[in-house]
């Protein structure tokens, strides 16, 4: 694959001499390059003997903050670096400086550049919660007040802490102006308006792009300060040397102006000076390729806003959704398949990338066919109840994604299939050179789940649905999920919260318990003056314990999980279904079998063996 990284340094260098945040038309793909406790699979020396393979699909890695903690320091206790305490000493758990500096060189000769996680919201203790280590390397030097502890925010939780003398030899309360975002409660939150922070944050970046080689920044919580201070920081790093910074902010908010304010806040000079995680594009895909709500990606998101897809860098899952109720369960392909026709940087995961890598290769080569970046123009982008379909040009050619459910009965006029994977399909124009997708012959280690578990049966007449619960919700053996199922006029669940009681009904390929809902005659109540529908599953706990999904869209026969109906054992996307009766309604009466042997004539299914047919060109699992 032709490398970009050398024209993409050209093109910065001559853009201006502050930092502009990512640049212009830039079709660059990023991976993250760790996950929560990925001590092994993310050491700089593991990472660096991939360095042929990942630097030709990837311009762009992000690694774990690889400054040294004090755990690390005191006792070589191993954390991910969200507890930050050293800015000049990077021997870590994951390597040593020596190591990360030879891994970092590597990547930069294969024209990829290394990014790191910047952690500069908050700050840990050396020893105590407050005394940060003076540090002094050549010419760095970064130098705190341990004596009225002005860098730390007033507002800092330690200043209402029961035992002062815990955290401060003198007990003196924190010298430092009130916190200008949300308060970080793990370790202590720095006064960004103070002097010698900035200087300190200053150095610190300084060190990392000149002396260490990084190319730039992932600011961790940046709701913890104001985006006055990312623009200054990154404006002040010198840009004249080969490794111009990049920046990009963890802005978590759901709310598409909110992340926009913060990008517009970190203007300086009138220029902006930093991307941001397109965090409202992954509820939607949670929604949309967990839950079929094809229409949510039409919703308004940070990559498809006029003039900010520039700044958007789009993800599927990160170290953070991938622990809790945020993670996408299933369709992941389809999902990666998305944010890699879609513009905006896309950012893939690192256990995706283990999993699926053939999948994944083919795709981001793909994308780099048709040379869509982070300003390509989205031609259309249209939703049914079934599947989303996505229209996008690049520079050297276009793309058409069909995610869900493949509608087309014929080929699309001047396109061509590209790639297909689990419920997604990807087409190119005719006349697209795509040879480099045939050149690919890695295989994806994991199978996705395509199929419903086959002991989800529907009875005739009844109205269920079906809910696999998650592992974190930490179900044990006496407990059992409850049911909330509404609509305008009636609740069907009792009408006292929690709402009815669910059966287990299995074990899902995952491990995951499977629980089934059925309306009971009598459980019905009045609830007139409802103003929406849906289900909602719960634990039936309260307090600290409870845990319950969103209002969800009712389906009947809904094959639910925390993200929304991921299938329906009625009407399965699969083209499988479990019955339970030995009737159908159907318009073709021919029914076959699997290898395509004409079995009946006459539509009916009795006295059939059990087995596996083919109905209405849908395979049928006749029990």
């Amino acid at each position: 694959m032709q490398r970009l990284y050398a024209t993409f340094i050209a093109l910065i260098t001559a853009i201006s001499l502050s930092a502009q945040g990512w640049p212009s038309n830039y079709d660059g793909v990023m991976l993250q390059g760790f996950y929560w406790d990925s001590y092994d699979d993310s050491k700089w020396t593991v990472l660096e003997n991939q360095a042929d393979e990942l630097s030709q699909y990837f311009d762009l890695i992000w690694i774990p903050n690889s400054g040294k903690t004090s755990d690390y320091h005191h006792t070589k206790r191993k954390t991910m670096g969200y507890d930050p305490c050293f800015w000049l000493d990077h021997n870590t758990c994951f390597g040593t400086e020596t190591e990360l500096k030879k891994m970092i060189q590597t990547f930069k000769a294969k024209g990829t550049g290394i990014i790191e996680d910047v952690v500069i919201n908050h700050k840990n203790g050396l020893n105590t919660w407050v005394d940060f280590p003076n540090e002094e390397v050549g010419e760095y030097k970064i130098t705190w007040d341990n004596e009225n502890y002005t860098a730390i925010c007033i507002t800092d939780e330690c200043n209402s802490n029961d035992n002062i003398g815990k955290w401060s030899t003198n007990k003196k309360k924190t010298g430092g102006a009130a916190d200008t975002g949300d308060d970080f409660s793990g370790y202590r939150d720095l006064d960004h308006k103070n002097a010698i922070v900035q200087q300190n944050v200053k150095t610190y970046l300084q060190y990392l792009t000149k002396e260490l080689g990084y190319v730039g920044f992932r600011y961790d919580m940046v709701k913890g300060f104001t985006g006055d201070y990312v623009g200054m920081y990154n404006a002040s790093v010198n840009p004249s040397y080969d490794n111009p910074p990049f920046s990009v902010g963890e802005y978590w908010d759901y709310d598409v102006q909110k992340v926009v304010n913060w990008i517009v806040k970190t203007k300086t000079d009138d220029k902006i000076q930093s991307a941001a995680f397109d965090f409202p594009m992954k509820q939607k895909i949670n929604a949309a390729f967990g839950g079929r709500q094809w229409s949510k990606l039409k919703d308004d998101l940070l990559t498809t806003r006029e003039g900010y897809s520039r700044y958007s860098v789009t993800f599927v899952d990160n170290h953070d959704t991938y622990r809790e109720n945020v993670r996408l369960h299933y369709n992941i392909c389809a999902a990666n398949a998305y944010i890699l026709t879609m513009p905006g940087t896309p950012c893939l995961f690192l256990p995706h990338w283990q999993a699926y890598k053939g999948t994944l290769k083919k795709l981001i080569s793909l994308r780099k066919a048709a040379g869509i970046n982070n300003q390509s123009k989205i031609l259309s982008a249209t939703a049914t109840d079934k599947s989303f379909t996505l229209n996008v040009e690049g520079t050297k050619g276009k793309l058409i994604l069909i995610a869900g459910v493949n509608e087309n009965s014929s080929a699309i006029d001047g396109y061509k299939l590209a790639l297909s994977g689990n419920r997604f399909w990807v087409y190119a124009n005719n006349d697209l050179d795509i040879s480099s997708l045939q050149s690919i012959t890695d295989v994806d280690s994991q199978q996705e789940t395509t199929s419903l578990p086959d002991f989800c049966k529907v009875e005739d007449g009844e109205t269920c649905a079906f809910f696999e619960v998650p592992a974190w919700w930490g179900m044990n053996n006496s407990q059992t999920v409850r049911c909330w199922r509404w609509d305008k006029q009636y609740n069907y669940t009792t009408g006292n919260w929690p709402g009815s009681t669910c059966t287990k009904v299995g074990t899902a390929s995952n491990n995951n318990a499977v629980w089934k809902w059925t309306y009971k005659t009598g459980e019905r109540k009045d609830a007139s003056g409802n103003t929406n529908e849906g289900i909602i599953f719960s634990n039936g706990l309260t307090g600290d314990n409870a845990k319950q999904t969103d209002d969800l869209p009712f389906e009947n026969g809904g094959y639910y999980t925390t993200n929304g109906a991921w299938d329906n054992v009625i009407n399965p996307t699969t083209g499988i279904s479990f019955v339970t009766t030995e009737k159908l309604m159907q318009t073709d009466n021919n029914i076959y079998s699997l290898d395509g042997r004409l079995v009946r004539t006459d539509g009916k299914l009795e006295n059939l063996p059990k087995g596996i047919y083919i109905v209405n060109k849908k395979k049928v699992i006749l029990k």
